[in-house]
């Protein structure tokens, strides 16, 4: 999904378009976070600074990615 299209449907009335619009989102979020993640841990990041940084605990950061 475009960026321009995203917008339009945020920005609608229909609730369909508008929830498909935040399942896009959530999808690209999660996409951005394990990116960063991967990226942080290859810098020599600790799963505490990587937890802080998404405002969760290192253990919860450290279950969905440290594997």
């Amino acid at each position: 999904m475009e960026l321009e299209e995203l917008s339009e449907r945020i920005r609608s009335n229909d609730p369909a378009l508008g929830l498909r619009a935040v399942g896009a989102l959530h999808r690209l979020a999660e996409q951005v976070e394990a990116v960063s993640v991967t990226l942080a841990r290859e810098q020599g990041w600790t799963w505490e600074q990587i937890g802080d940084a998404l405002g969760v605990s290192r253990q919860s950061v450290h279950a969905k990615y440290g594997k």
